[in-house]
């Protein structure tokens, strides 16, 4: 038996707010698994402390499924994003422990490669068409076989996925308000097309494309996009409508042939059962951070795979190194793969989260090391202390709240 000694929850900023869990073990062993849940830290962060860490004492580390289950059903309110992320964290930070127990990297006893390296797509944007289209080709120049396009919209001062000057795009902000930003679903319908037009007339038909709506059309507004973009053979729309209302993607599915991906806000497999069952997505993002760790996501990505619907993590920066690794792990592993989300994390959170997997030639490689791969210099994140920030707020120009 491995016994688990001390669970501690670290809160940082190196660049951008992340909560890490750190589990040791009685041998000297240590995992690390992510819990960040970006604008709402630290009620995860109080979940670990406050009713987590306590019950982890003295259980065996490498019962990684029983303890899945002790903390899913134990809790008795189950589901949601601040319990599934502190689950994650725990589930993680084990299979980093089992790893290293067995001296061999995650992915080995997730049943060993399935490919040679991990497919990822990166983010090209600019506040034009032409601008946007230029930082295609600055993806395409450091290698990346897919990349997900998004441009500013005339009229709308604030779009999403869109960076200000030089730094990298970065939705969450820091203050003690979000920022509220507004929304015109006419002006983005007729502009998005005009975009891949673009694109495509400048790099052909092979270069692998994808756009995110990010939940802000009703299911006959994605229908029409779909169908405009046709065209222009976009690997993914993703997240067209918000999830919630799962027959609405029947009427999607009607009109458009352009593939489907959503799922980066989902907790669990029943988030996305119907989606699946009745094939009306092409693509699942959920994360090993906000799906339940790597326990659970395998446990979705297998269900998929039963109806031909392939994976596709969210990898935003709001997810630390630490579930990129695991996250490359599982990806390395599933025979039903697709693509993986990636953005490179700022300086400072590399030297903070010290790792092995690396970016070669369009792909993620997770690392040959022990367990994950990754860890945390503690004394230098905090350095780095907790910032408040949050998600932004999207209004409509009359006003009225609308899905960000």
């Amino acid at each position: 038996m491995t016994t688990i000694v001390d669970a501690s929850v670290i809160v940082s900023c190196p660049g951008r707010n992340f909560v890490t869990l750190k589990i040791r073990t009685d041998d000297g062993v240590s995992g690390v698994g992510d819990a960040t849940l970006n604008g709402r830290e630290l009620a995860v962060a109080s979940y670990l402390r406050d009713h987590v860490c306590p019950l982890l004492i003295g259980r065996d580390a490498q019962r990684i499924e029983d303890t899945w289950q002790y903390l899913y059903k134990g809790a008795y309110w189950r589901r949601g994003p601040v319990t599934m992320a502190a689950i994650a964290a725990v589930d993680t930070a084990l299979w980093d422990i089992k790893g290293k127990l067995a001296g061999l990297p995650v992915y080995q006893l997730l049943g060993g490669r399935s490919r040679e390296g991990v497919t990822v797509y990166g983010h090209a944007n600019g506040e034009s068409v032409a601008e946007a289209v230029d930082d295609v080709a600055r993806l395409v120049d450091l290698g990346y076989r897919a990349v997900r396009v998004q441009c500013g919209i005339p009229g709308i001062e604030k779009m999403y996925g869109v960076h200000k000057g030089s730094t990298p795009y970065e939705p969450a902000g820091a203050g003690a308000r979000p920022v509220e930003a507004t929304w015109s679903t006419q002006r983005y319908l007729t502009h998005v097309p005009r975009l891949f037009e673009a694109v495509r007339d400048r790099f052909g038909p092979d270069l692998t494309l994808l756009h995110d709506v990010h939940h802000r059309l009703t299911p006959i507004e994605a229908a029409r996009l779909g169908k405009r973009v046709e065209d222009y053979a976009l690997h993914w729309l993703e997240d067209p409508v918000p999830a919630e209302l799962q027959e609405g993607f029947r009427l999607i599915r009607t009109h458009t042939t352009t593939p489907i991906a959503v799922g980066e806000v989902f907790n669990s497999i029943w988030d996305c059962q119907q989606l699946v069952a009745e094939q009306l997505v092409d693509f699942v993002r959920a994360t090993v951070v906000h799906a339940g760790g790597i326990t659970h996501l395998r446990r979705i990505f297998d269900y998929c795979a039963l109806y031909h619907v392939r994976s596709g993590s969210h990898g935003a920066t709001d997810l630390s190194p630490v579930c990129m690794a695991a996250a490359l792990h599982l990806d390395v592993a599933i025979p039903n793969f697709g693509l993986q989300e990636y953005m490179p994390h700022a300086e400072v959170t590399d030297e903070v989260f010290p790792r092995s997997y690396r970016f070669a030639d369009g792909y993620l490689h997770p690392g040959e090391e022990p367990g994950l791969g990754v860890d945390i210099d503690e004394k230098l994140a905090a350095r780095y202390p907790y910032q408040p920030a949050y998600l932004p707020v999207n209004r409509l120009t009359d006003g009225t709240v609308h899905s960000w």
